[in-house]
């Protein structure tokens, strides 16, 4: 077991995860897991972290939130460029409070990044100070992303060659981690520190929806948060002019609705947009954790998963 798992007593070394891709019902799990067993649901979903965007990030609603306790929900500003290394740091507190407490954790989301980091550790890359990415991303600007990525290709051959020349976002935070340590991005990722969760006895459950029922809840779900108010978070998102590179930016639905604030596109034009991202994420998802994590997990259905999970099994 894990230092972190060994040095509380009640629950440690016990943790519930309950994964899968958006829209397939992880949240209703695991409250009525919570509530059912005395567990804290944590966030395990990187855009459900920021406060500006309740509704279009579906986070759970302030009577769940009553009805059971939730942790690292909302707690993020949107300025915020919040990496899985702040995850792992918040979450570690979260661990050691509930352990402390006997409460049980139960860690639900779809960002299979922060699962894989809390069972396999995250290497140890150094932090990039804001003024330093400010710096690279200062520099950037007015200059495509292939002519970003033909730079780093001069200094960092081996990290370019793996990178799209498309890809702005990883191109960029490969020229900041060069700023700021003088060393490529590689050279970090050798040396890994031990996950939060390495030893400690874990559930892990990923539902599996059938695609088309998928498609058909992501699409109702996405004229819902319409309804909700959707449109007016990201109407206060985009009057605050972050910088469109934050991940609160890039979260499903953002960048049509935006685009539908400015003239551009329809609102129906916006939801579709919204809804054919979501569902390329949700292809995403499933495609990512079939690859990437254990044997040890369980795929199962959601009302299969609630059933065994409700008995303890």
């Amino acid at each position: 077991m894990t230092e972190l798992g060994k040095a509380d007593g009640g629950m440690a070394g016990r943790a519930i995860l309950i994964a899968g891709p958006t829209a397939s019902g992880k949240s209703a799990l695991a409250l009525g897991l919570a509530r059912a067993r005395g567990g804290v649901v944590i966030n395990a979903d990187s855009m459900q972290v920021y406060r500006d965007l309740r509704v279009l990030t579906a986070r759970p609603s302030l009577d769940e939130e009553d009805a059971a306790p939730h942790r690292l929900y909302g707690c993020v500003d949107g300025a915020v460029n919040y990496s899985v290394g702040h995850y792992l740091a918040d979450a570690e507190a979260v661990l050691r409070e509930c352990w402390a407490c006997g409460r049980l954790p139960i860690l639900v989301g779809g960002t299979g990044l922060y699962f894989k980091a809390l069972l396999e550790g995250l290497s140890a890359i150094p932090a990039v100070s804001e003024a330093v990415r400010a710096a690279v991303r200062a520099a950037a600007e007015g200059r495509t992303t292939a002519d970003l990525h033909a730079d780093l290709a001069r200094r960092d051959p081996a990290g370019a060659a793996r990178l799209s020349p498309g890809d702005r976002l990883r191109v960029l935070r490969a020229l900041e981690v060069l700023a700021a340590t003088g060393r490529p991005l590689a050279a970090h990722q050798g040396s890994r520190r031990p996950g939060l969760l390495a030893g400690v006895e874990c559930e892990k459950i990923f539902l599996a929806v059938d695609r088309a029922v998928l498609r058909a809840r992501i699409d109702a779900r996405f004229v819902a948060m319409m309804e909700a108010g959707a449109l007016d978070e990201v109407r206060r998102l985009h009057a605050r002019r972050l910088d469109p590179l934050l991940p609160v930016m890039r979260a499903h639905g953002v960048p049509g609705l935006i685009a539908h604030l400015d003239g551009t596109l329809t609102r129906d034009e916006a939801i579709a947009r919204g809804q054919a991202d979501t569902r390329r994420y949700a292809k995403r998802q499933v495609t990512w954790f079939r690859h990437q994590v254990g044997a040890d997990w369980r795929w199962l259905a959601p009302e299969e998963a609630g059933r065994l999970l409700a008995a303890g099994r």
